[in-house]
């Protein structure tokens, strides 16, 4: 709890200093590049739907072609030594049949809750030998996939310096020890996240090729419940001319772009009146219009799964026909 209102009150004290030094207008930039993180076993979460129903009309609907895929541990290997790659397999196999790109996620965490996925027989292992089995995980993944030519680079664990989910402790060691592995099989670049609003970006900036950060407006804390973080686009700008100044430049992407409600629980335990609160078609809007005021001209949006669910079983088609719009003016790269 004490971190949390630490981390707040740091916030608050950057905004004002951002706020200071970047007080002229910078004209909103039209972004080249939208595309969305998908999660098969997210989207099977939602009641009444089903994953390569809501996988096929994201990519033959809304016209998707850029994606982040997830290759889970748990759902990959869920008996040591044992891989199905079966799922991932048919994701990728029907992106590149539409010509769309794919960003792959590799390692321990990973997009969705618990953020680690860590398999039965591999959660009770020391953390040494731990390590061992989800970087033996990682050459086996990158060895599967390194020949497919949709997928334009590898994300190596997700926000891996943010203190965030149900995780072992933090080994920056083994990181660099995975990151090095993903190099020595491939040599597409590397993608390393870091959150936008609770993380200065520097360690994760020195190891990434493309270095990826979260972008979320509204969001739900134990402490103060929920809440709009008081941060103007200037916010994002200042803190990546600090961290290219420091680190050097590299490209920089909106790896999660919220569109979806964050709340006491997740999307798919709420009400649609409790997911209004923080996430609406008009709420969508105004993420977009500041998203394009940030200084960055590529953005995953988080939430696809969501916006599925709400058209086919809620009869409420708003979330989704908002995005379409974005998916039409992105063309592959």
């Amino acid at each position: 709890m004490k971190r949390w209102i630490v981390r707040i009150g740091l916030l608050v004290v950057v905004v004002w200093i951002a706020a200071a030094a970047l007080v002229r207008h910078v004209p909103v930039q039209e972004a080249y590049l939208w595309g969305v993180t998908f999660s098969a076993p997210y989207a099977q979460k939602f009641p009444g739907i089903k994953w390569k129903e809501a996988y096929t009309a994201m990519l033959d609907d809304l016209g998707v072609q850029h994606l982040r895929l997830v290759a889970y541990w748990n759902e990959i290997e869920p008996t040591q030594g044992t891989f199905d790659f079966t799922d991932l397999d048919w994701q990728i196999l029907r992106a590149r049949e539409r010509g769309a790109k794919v960003i792959l996620a590799v390692g321990r965490k990973l997009p969705h809750w618990p953020e680690c996925h860590i398999p039965s027989w591999a959660q009770g292992l020391e953390a040494a030998v731990q390590d061992d089995a989800v970087l033996s995980f990682i050459r086996t993944t990158i060895e599967h996939y390194r020949s497919e030519p949709s997928i334009t680079a590898w994300q190596v664990e997700n926000e891996p310096f943010l203190d965030f989910g149900e995780c072992p402790r933090f080994d920056a060691a083994y990181l660099d020890l995975a990151i090095a592995l993903v190099r020595s099989l491939d040599n597409r670049p590397v993608i390393i996240t870091d959150s936008g609003e609770l993380s200065l970006w520097l360690r994760a900036l020195r190891r990434a090729d493309i270095f990826g950060t979260t972008m979320y407006r509204t969001v739900w804390s134990n402490v103060v419940g929920t809440f709009t973080y008081p941060l103007p686009p200037s916010f994002f700008r200042l803190k990546r001319a600090i961290a290219e100044y420091i680190v050097g430049k590299k490209p920089m992407i909106v790896i999660e772009l919220q569109a979806e409600p964050w709340g006491h629980k997740a999307a798919y335990e709420t009400t649609v009146v409790e997911q209004s609160a923080s996430m609406n078609p008009g709420k969508f809007s105004s993420v977009i219009a500041y998203a394009q005021q940030s200084g960055f001209d590529t953005f995953y949006l988080w939430g696809v799964e969501w916006w599925y669910w709400l058209k086919e079983t809620q009869n409420d088609s708003g979330m989704w026909d908002a995005a379409r719009p974005l998916f039409l003016k992105t063309s592959p790269r």
